[in-house]
């Protein structure tokens, strides 16, 4: 990856959280972003960041083995992050968020664990598909990565309880996109909570699943 390439990155990160943070999906220092590079290393959001206010200098660039080689110290919750990137290969960008909607379900007690957020639109199922829930772990547990690599080999995103969801993608942008997605459905799973809402078929689940595959 050239100099050129790995500028643009920071930057996209720098650009695309401080949307995240404008809009109120993360707030505070909440929240953390990385991107794969072509050597197997990683641009990593810093701890106690703001997603507002990042300085693109001064993201975190990680090797292989996720040794610091500059910027700033990396987020305290990079082994979420290498513990997706480990099951999944194909990934290229992982956005964790404090989302509220997306918290509010993680805490509810009825949710069914194996899919948290049934069908409800085409786009969901685009862009996030089946959302397991990761039982609550506290903060930095080390653990939590185990739990999360459990999981991440066949699910995309993941939501862990009490705290918020995980998000691959190709892409930075295509993490991005599936992440709102996640927030978005989850505030309409709450407002149509106890309704008993019409979600999507298996067939038209399938069919979604053929013709626009995630990553």
């Amino acid at each position: 990856m050239s100099a050129h390439d790995e500028t643009r990155l920071r930057e996209q990160i720098s650009t695309l959280g401080r949307s995240l943070f404008d809009r109120g999906l993360t707030m505070g220092s909440s929240g953390n972003i990385s991107v794969r590079l072509d050597d197997g290393g990683w641009l990593m959001t810093p701890t106690n960041a703001c997603l507002g206010r990042l300085d693109p200098a001064r993201i975190s660039r990680m090797d292989r083995d996720g040794w610091l080689l500059d910027g700033d110290k990396p987020t305290k919750e990079s082994f979420l992050h290498m513990a997706m990137y480990a099951e999944r290969p194909q990934s290229g960008a992982i956005v964790h968020l404090h989302s509220t909607h997306s918290v509010a379900v993680s805490c509810l007690p009825e949710i069914d664990p194996d899919d948290c957020i049934p069908p409800l639109t085409a786009y969901y199922v685009m862009r996030v598909g089946k959302l397991p829930l990761v039982p609550y772990h506290l903060p930095g547990d080390p653990s939590l990565g185990d739990a999360v690599r459990g999981l991440a080999g066949a699910h995309s995103a993941v939501l862990l309880a009490n705290h918020g969801p995980v998000v691959a993608g190709k892409s930075l942008e295509a993490a991005v996109y599936a992440t709102e997605e996640l927030e978005e459905t989850a505030k309409l799973f709450l407002l149509l909570h106890g309704r008993n809402p019409r979600a999507l078929t298996p067939e038209q689940i399938a069919e979604l699943e053929a013709r626009f595959p995630r990553d």
